[in-house]
C-alpha cells in the first residue's frame, strides 16, 4: 500500500517526494521509511503479471529519474543511491543491492528486442527479458549502462561510461566499451 507524505508523518515513516513526481499504478508500488525520490521522477509499475516496485528504507532516487515496469518487476533494497537522470526498466526481474551507489545518467535496461529477421520491423518482433540484478555494495559509474541478462557482484565497480554485457564477478572493476574486468577492488586496497 502506498502512503502518501501526509499519511507517512502521522504514523512515524518519513517519504519525501519532489516536484512533479508521478505514480503510475501506485497500488504496485511499495515505499519504505527515510526515502527521497526527487524532482520529476516517473515510477510506473504498469502490468498484467507482476508485482510492481519496491523501494526498500533509506534509499534516496535522484530527479528525472524513471523506473518504468513493462509486466516486470524493480526491486532497490535498502540504503541505495540512484544518481539524477537514470533509467531501471524492467520486463521481467531488476535488482538493485543493498547500498549500491549508481550516478547518474545510469540505465539498467531489464528486457531486449528481437531483431532477427531483417524483414519486419524491429516493433513487430518478440521482446526478450533475462533481467539485471546488481550486487550489494556495488558502484555504477556516471553513464553506465548494465543491458539484459547482466549481474553484477557484491561490491564490483563498474566505470564511467561502461557498457556492460556479461556478467562482472563480487569485487571486480570492470570498465570500458564493451566493459572488461581490469582488476579487483582487493588489488586496488593493496597498493
Amino acid at each position: 500500500q502506498l502512503l502518501y507524505p501526509a499519511a507517512l508523518a502521522a504514523c512515524g515513516r518519513t517519504v519525501v517526494f519532489g516536484q512533479n513526481v508521478v505514480l503510475r499504478h501506485p497500488h504496485k508500488i511499495r515505499i519504505g521509511d527515510n526515502v527521497v525520490v526527487d524532482d520529476n521522477c516517473l515510477v510506473d509499475a504498469k502490468g498484467d503479471s507482476n508485482q510492481g516496485i519496491t523501494i526498500g528504507s533509506g534509499v534516496f532516487i535522484g530527479r528525472n529519474t524513471i523506473l518504468s515496469c513493462k509486466n516486470g518487476d524493480i526491486e532497490i533494497e535498502d540504503g541505495a543511491n540512484i544518481g539524477f537522470n537514470c533509467e531501471l526498466f524492467s520486463a521481467s526481474r531488476v535488482r538493485v543491492g543493498k547500498d549500491t551507489l549508481i550516478a547518474a545518467y545510469c540505465y539498467l535496461i531489464g528486457g531486449d528486442h528481437d531483431a532477427r529477421d531483417p524483414s519486419a520491423p524491429v516493433l513487430s518482433q518478440s521482446r526478450s527479458s533475462a533481467g539485471v540484478s546488481v550486487g550489494a555494495g556495488a558502484w555504477l559509474g556516471a553513464g553506465a549502462k548494465i543491458l539484459d541478462g547482466v549481474t553484477i557482484g557484491d561490491g564490483a565497480v563498474v566505470g564511467a561510461g561502461a557498457v556492460v554485457r556479461e556478467t562482472v564477478p563480487p569485487r571486480a572493476i570492470a570498465v570500458g566499451v564493451p566493459a572488461r574486468i581490469v582488476g579487483t577492488r582487493d588489488e586496488v586496497a593493496s597498493r
